[in-house]
């Protein structure tokens, strides 16, 4: 009986290890340091960049520049606990990010707390990006026609985006993925630096108002709240930097997280390097005339706004990717552990397939760009990114009461529980204005 029960144990164990290696997440553990690079730059520098300018038009020049360095600042440190929490406990790697949730706050209440979150995060980005994708696409058509051509609707555009998504979906990992996340985040460096360069060419506009759009005390103050979310989702990266690290190969003497952080600080340059120039030579040069989208406002060079679109275009294809790769995995864990189906091809392109077109679906049925972002980024990407890190860190570390780390943590927490609750606000006020004038698949 004891022999049986130990073949039957290890039946067991070669099954885990099968389905383990054929997951998206645990498939594969021979990424390089600047996998994590790019792999960052691209979940983060997405559609959020594009509306920073939009964001300090609502913000002021004070408070906005202090939001964003504050936002910068904050982010690479929960990024900074996410890498060390991966491998916590010796001997055991939190592959994803509701295992650390779990080791937190225990195996029921950290799936809960984490999961719904983080499919909030993964999947409203997703759509935003499909959103954003088709309309950089339209813009694209629109510039190089130069009203020569038929009108084409907005929902044709994100359909037309949506499509190589069908086929990029099958890609079996991250690492598989690398070549598309690199392409995305040359081009997210490239249509940044085009947003600010012909912003900076463009110069002041004679009239250049730099005061707050909105005319009323509530507006303003909605409208603020609003571009909170903008930052927020900004910086969203945290929702796949630990599925990210798990394709990185790890040992005692050189654990996953040396090569990890060296490719987030890479990352995080990047990011400073896209995000700061565009934000602040945008809203110098247009005030508070700035669209929601910098590469809207911006119409000549007519053949450079046609080149940076389409580079956007390249850009959140990738990001969609590495924000439905950590999806992929969650669908495909319940399948395959839980319903018992057999892991394989038919399941994959039938479970991919679905999840593209339900996003696909709901992308051009409310493409309201600016408010999804505000919306998507108080109520999901604040916790996510902004203190549930610090949360987690507290009740795993146990930081003594009052210390340095202690003090850090709780600032934290307080500014994304802030964050967190006055930013969909704002961003729902927007959607139900958007959504008075709106035309269903128009």
């Amino acid at each position: 009986r004891c022999t049986s029960n130990l073949l039957q144990d290890e039946r067991i164990s070669a099954q885990e290890k099968a389905i383990n290696n054929w997951l998206p997440i645990t498939s594969s553990r021979n990424a390089k340091w600047w996998y994590s690079a790019f792999h960052n730059v691209t979940a983060m520098v997405g559609a959020g960049v594009l509306s920073l300018p939009y964001a300090m038009s609502e913000l002021g020049w004070g408070p906005g520049i202090t939001v964003l360095l504050l936002s910068w600042v904050i982010t690479l440190y929960t990024m900074w606990q996410m890498v060390e929490m991966h491998e916590m406990v010796p001997g055991k790697r939190f592959d994803r990010y509701h295992e650390l949730g779990q080791h937190a706050f225990g195996p029921k209440l950290g799936l809960w707390i984490v999961v719904p979150q983080q499919l909030v995060v993964e999947v409203g980005g997703d759509i935003v990006f499909l959103v954003t994708g088709g309309k950089s696409l339209k813009k694209f058509h629109d510039v190089v026609c130069d009203s020569k051509c038929r009108d084409i609707k907005l929902t044709y555009f994100i359909i037309i985006f949506a499509s190589c998504h069908f086929i990029l979906a099958q890609l079996p990992n991250f690492n598989s993925i690398s070549g598309v996340s690199l392409a995305a985040a040359v081009m997210s460096l490239s249509y940044s630096t085009i947003a600010w360069g012909a912003s900076l060419h463009k110069g002041k506009l004679p009239d250049v108002d730099y005061h707050v759009r909105a005319a009323t005390a509530p507006e303003r103050v909605f409208d603020f709240f609003g571009a909170l979310g903008d930052v927020a989702f900004a910086y969203a990266g945290h929702n796949v930097v630990l599925e990210i690290q798990a394709t990185m190969p790890s040992t005692p003497e050189n654990p996953s997280k040396k090569p990890m952080w060296r490719g987030v600080l890479g990352a995080y340059i990047m990011v400073a390097v896209c995000y700061f120039p565009v934000s602040f030579i945008g809203y110098w040069a247009f005030g508070n005339q700035v669209d929601d989208n910098i590469l809207i406002t911006l119409n000549k060079p007519r053949w450079l706004i046609a080149l940076a679109n389409m580079m956007v275009v390249v850009h959140v294809i990738g990001s969609y990717q590495i924000f439905a790769m950590p999806v992929f995995d969650m669908m495909e864990t319940v399948l395959v552990k839980k319903l018992r189906f057999s892991p394989g091809l038919s399941l994959r392109l039938i479970a991919r397939t679905t999840y593209v077109a339900l996003t696909m679906f709901v992308a051009i049925t409310i493409p309201f760009f600016g408010g999804l972002l505000g919306f998507f980024g108080g109520f999901a990407f604040a916790p996510t990114t902004y203190f549930l890190p610090c949360v987690m860190w507290l009740a795993i570390c146990k930081p003594k009461r009052f210390s340095l780390s202690w003090f850090t943590n709780w600032v934290c927490i307080v500014l994304g529980v802030v964050l967190m609750t006055l930013t969909p606000i704002g961003a729902l006020r927007q959607i139900i204005l958007s959504a008075k004038t709106y035309q269903f698949y128009s």
